[in-house]
């Protein structure tokens, strides 16, 4: 089963940029990923102001940030690389304001879903559990 994040259920038609619609089409990908692991999805692209979450789940007992990165290819840089200093403590930022704002009692973790295409519609899947600690 597919499952495709909108938010409000508001579907909006309008024409992406290319590497626009890789990352929509990794993000849609990693969302199918979690669900396949038994994940419980919360949200897809929470926002709070100019942060986001990509996607924000449950894995049993424990709040699941997930950073997506997807690539064209691995060559040059592989996608986990993407994820600097700056991203990491904008989303430690995000969630703590998604934790206070749904009053959430959880271990949290950080995860990086990365996304590759292989080729003839597949894709490879690199998934990172506890990818990185919120710096202190």
């Amino acid at each position: 089963m597919a499952y495709i994040c909108t938010n409000l259920n508001i579907i909006h038609v309008f024409i992406m940029a290319e590497h626009n619609e890789l990352g929509f089409n990794g993000e849609q990908i990693a969302v199918n990923y979690i669900l396949s692991l038994g994940y419980t999805l919360r949200h897809c692209n929470w926002v709070c102001g100019k942060k986001e979450i990509d996607i924000v789940a449950e894995d049993g007992d424990e709040l699941v940030i997930i950073e997506v990165k997807t690539r064209s290819t691995d060559f040059f840089e592989h996608p986990k690389e993407a994820i600097t200093k700056g991203k990491i403590r904008n989303l430690v930022e995000a969630a703590e304001n998604y934790i206070f704002e749904f009053d959430i009692l959880m271990e949290t973790r950080f995860d990086v879903v990365a996304v590759i295409p292989e080729g003839n519609g597949s894709y490879r899947i690199e998934h990172i559990k506890d990818a990185f600690l919120p710096p202190v």
